[in-house]
């Protein structure tokens, strides 16, 4: 299946759009800090769906979702900073730690997928 066709490659591209969004609230001097740290793991995520999508082996796939699969954990926690250094709500974190926990679900499922191919 192309990954333009999966669910989980629209919802990641979707959540990377979101994290734009909202650094550009971020204060200046976290520009090369935490917001840099938090666009590069959320495009790693649906970057490493396409670039696993394209590699001639399942398990290849599989290694590069296991890295989609970090980065999105990792966002987790940076999430959790930005709320505790006062950069989003409790409401907006909530919000984002659902999407990113449901990401990390789809995630799940389609490296479970691909293991029972093998």
């Amino acid at each position: 299946m192309n990954y333009e066709e999966l669910n989980v490659f629209k919802e990641s591209h979707k959540f990377v759009l979101e994290i734009y969004k909202i650094t550009e609230t971020f204060p200046n001097e976290e520009k090369f800090r935490l917001v840099d740290q938090l666009i590069r793991a959320s495009y790693s995520i649906p970057s490493n769906i396409v670039e696993g999508n394209s590699r001639n082996t399942t398990k290849d796939y599989i290694n590069f979702l296991y890295n989609a699969r970090s980065s999105a954990n990792e966002i987790k926690y940076f999430l959790l900073l930005s709320k505790d250094l006062g950069y989003i709500s409790m409401e907006r974190y909530l919000e984002l730690k659902t999407k990113i926990e449901d990401i990390i679900k789809m995630l799940n499922g389609l490296i479970n997928s691909l293991k029972r191919k093998i």
